[in-house]
């Protein structure tokens, strides 16, 4: 279970990175001055989704991140240290 967990944890790091990329910076420049920022309705709509899949990414990231944080690692049981071979004593 806790494999599991790490490994779907990694992958959301990975994702919400990607996601993050993936947006279009807020400051829209010279072209805001004009107000063609605001001519194709389509970008607001395909933004607005990205936004809310970036969140579920994160908040199922900040999830794993809490179910890692209480549940033990798992424990390498250390091997037995290697016993010399016995030497005959001398009689």
């Amino acid at each position: 279970m806790y494999e599991v967990v790490r490994i779907a944890w990694s992958i959301l790091a990975v994702s919400m990175i990607f996601l993050v990329f993936l947006h279009s910076p807020k400051g829209d420049g010279l072209a805001s001055i004009g107000g063609q920022a605001q001519m194709f309705s389509g970008t607001k709509t395909a933004e607005a989704n990205l936004n809310r899949f970036t969140w579920a990414v994160v908040v199922l990231f900040v999830a794993a991140t809490f179910v890692l944080s209480r549940s033990p690692a798992p424990t390498v049981v250390p091997a037995a240290p290697p016993t010399a071979p016995a030497i005959p004593s001398q009689l």
